[in-house]
This record gives C-alpha cells, structure tokens and sequence, in this order.
C-alpha cells in the first residue's frame, strides 16, 4: 500500500471513529449506552461520506477550509430572494410564515385588461403556484425556481412549521405531539386560505413537501376538485418509507433503522450539546449532506454550501420530532385526487432518500402524468438540476394556464436579492 493511500485510509477510519466520539461525547447519566450504540449506526452512515472528507483532508487544511466556508457564505447570492411576508395560523396556533411574489405590475395590467374585456368587471383571480418545501430545508430550497418565475406567476413560497421563519410547533413544543404527515396537510391549507383565498392554484411539492400536498389532498379533497389545476410531486414518495436503505449495506441499514428514533430522541433532549457536536465535526457533516444531496461530481460548491447551511439550520429537537412521520406515512390513495389534473412527477435517479422507484410507482397510479428522471441527481434535484427542473415546472405551469403559452421563462432567472418584489 503506498503512503498517500495508506494516509487516505486512515483519514476514512479517523472521520469515522470521530462520529462514534461526537455521538459518545454528548452521552449524559443514564442515556450514555444509547448513544454509544448511536455513535455505530452513525459511523455506518459516516463511513461513504467520511472517504470524501478524508481525500479533501489530505490536500486541505481545516482553516483553509473554515476560509473557503466563510469566502462562500459572504458571496453566495442563493437564498437571498425575498417576497412580500404574510403569516397563517395552523389549527395549534402555529404561526406559518409565507412570502408572496406577486405578478410583474405591467404584465399584470395587460392581463388585467383582457380579463375585464373577456369576463367584465368579476374577473377571475390569477393562478397562484404554491411551493412546499422539504424536510430540514425551507423556502429558499426553490431559489432557481423561484428567480426564474418571479414577476411571470403568483407565487406562493412557505415555512413548514418548525422550519425556516416559522414558529415552532405548538403541538410539539406545548402538548409533546409527534409532527404527523396529516398535519403538515392541515398547515398547507391555512397557507391556502391566507396566501390565495380566491381562484386556481397550483401545488408543487420536494420531498415532504409533496407529502404535504397529497395530505391536502386526503384532507381536503373539495378544494383539489373545485381549485388545483396542477400539480408537480419532486423527489417525493406517496408510502413505504421504511424499506428505503440511503445506500447502505444491509447491517448498515438495519442497525440504523434500529437505533435511530431513540437516539434522535435522546439526542432531541440534549440539543445544546448536540449542536455544539455538529459544529465540531462540520467537515464529517458536510461530506454526509453533500452524500444525500447531491449526486453529481461537478456541483457548484456555493450550491453546496447553500444546502448545507439550510440543513445545518434546523435544529436537533426537530428533525427528532419530525422523524417518525415518515415511517407512518402512506398517502397512496390520496393520489387518486389529482386524477385527470396536469402532473409532472419528477425525481433524480440517484436520490438516496427518497429513491426515483418511489416517483415511478406514483406515475404509475397517475397514467396521464409526465415522469421525469434525471440522471445524475440526487436528492436535492431542483438545486443540482435546476434548468431542467425549472423547464419541466413551466411546462407544467403551461398545461394548467397559469403560464400564457408565449411566455418566456429563464431557466436561472435573477440571482439578485432586490429582484422583483420584496
């Protein structure tokens, strides 16, 4: 074995025993063994993304890096777009933060007048396109998407609860209630009726988000019937999540599923120590979200860094009391609903945690759907693919009329924090 590679593979062992230390470090009086068997299941998980650490060790020092982090931080324009705030109220009082892009004022006035010509002065209101993001993400996730369509539709981008700008859950934090995927519909609803009272709308859902969207569905199937005319499920999965294996060897995944709800609990309790942790071993954290993420080899760092600071955002407590959603979800016959409706369903071939078979068994129970599958993505496909993503998403807009057939959308459109409203 020459000395780079036997450096390179004792690189992969130190990242990954550093993940069985971390999990160890923050063991606290009678959950220490729980946590030591978490720091195994994570070492598992570690071990694919601690060898790209590990090579970018060998030739990057850790100050190097931090400097590369900050350089990315301050420059990065992603996630800057901003729109005009609003606030829903979910059934608990959760307070749901929401931003509104709102038509361009001259392109609307045009509408504006042929609408009158055609329907008199009760026109009917604009379509309004309303995005839902994923798990430990928020709105900025649909950055592309959103420069790209900004001043062309109504748009509507929210907070899952617990996320982003918005509160934390009161059901969670107040009444110690699991996060369940039926109320995450119940929440999208209250966005609904604050965001786009009156007229068609648009669903398009990552991930959880397009869990969301097919709970709105089961929840609330007269408002799919009397006001969805479209609907875009990305990287998303109607059930059967606990059969996902994220790339890992059967032991791997296995020990994980074991162990994981409780030491996320347990974690959950701990979540100061635990945070300080993920700051300590930021490299280890990185190349896991990166692993998840993305599959291509070329992404943009700064895209990167961009997912990575919204993961890293969410904290422990939080991807603790969401976690266990997922195992109970099922939505498959909520499906049904969007029966007849324009669909694109829509996910990278490579998507780890919500695999691309998962789309296709979707498209199966929609015959009239457009699947797409990408290749060479992963999970965060609307970041790592954007000009496809955000093509397909106008298509879609097109098909349901909330796009004129001329318009013209960029596949990046601005990147600039002061574009459009806001």
């Amino acid at each position: 074995m020459s000395e780079s590679n036997g450096e390179a593979v004792a690189a992969v062992v130190s990242a990954t025993e550093a993940a069985a230390e971390a999990a160890a470090e923050v063991a606290v009086g009678g959950w220490r063994r729980t946590t030591g068997i978490a720091g195994l299941a994570i070492g598992v998980v570690a071990a694919g993304a601690a060898a790209g650490v590990a090579i970018e060790r060998l030739t990057v020092g850790r100050g190097m890096r931090q400097k590369a982090r900050l350089a990315l931080d301050s420059a990065g324009p992603y996630g800057g777009l901003r729109g005009t705030p609003g606030r829903a109220y979910a059934e608990d009082g959760t307070e749901l933060y929401y931003e509104v892009d709102d038509l361009d004022p001259d392109a609307e006035s045009d509408r504006a007048r042929r609408r009158r010509r055609l329907f008199g002065r009760k026109a009917p209101a604009p379509v309004t396109v309303v995005f839902s993001h994923g798990y430990c993400l928020n709105q900025d996730s649909w950055h592309f998407q959103r420069a790209a369509l900004r001043g062309v539709v109504r748009t509507v981008y929210w907070d899952q609860r617990s996320h982003g700008r918005s509160g934390r859950g009161v059901a969670q934090t107040r009444d110690d209630l699991p996060v369940t995927i039926e109320e995450l519909g119940r929440d999208l609803k209250a966005v609904v009726d604050a965001a786009a009272p009156e007229g068609p709308i648009v669903l398009v859902g990552h991930s959880m988000g397009g869990m969301t969207v097919m709970a709105l569905a089961d929840a609330f199937p007269d408002l799919v019937r009397e006001r969805v005319v479209g609907v875009a499920l990305v990287g998303t999965s109607s059930g059967r999540l606990g059969e996902v294996n994220f790339g890992l060897p059967v032991a791997g995944v296995n020990a994980v599923r074991r162990v994981l709800p409780g030491v996320l609990r347990a974690l959950g309790q701990r979540a100061e120590l635990v945070e300080r942790g993920r700051r300590a071993t930021a490299d280890l954290f990185a190349g896991i979200i990166k692993r998840y993420s993305f599959a291509s080899r070329d992404v943009d760092p700064a895209v990167a860094r961009f997912a990575e600071r919204m993961i890293e955002s969410t904290p422990i407590d939080v991807v603790a009391e969401y976690y266990p959603a997922f195992n109970d979800h099922d939505k498959t016959e909520a499906l049904a609903h969007f029966a007849g409706l324009p669909v694109l369903v829509l996910a990278g071939v490579r998507d780890l945690v919500t695999p691309s078979e998962h789309s296709e068994a979707i498209a199966d129970l929609l015959p009239d759907a457009e699947l797409v599958l990408v290749p060479d993505a992963g999970h965060l496909v609307m970041l790592e693919h954007p000009e496809l993503v955000t093509d397909r998403l106008a298509d879609l807009l097109a098909r349901a009329g909330a796009l004129p057939a001329a318009a013209t959308v960029d596949g990046y459109g601005s990147t600039s924090s002061s574009a459009g409203p806001g």
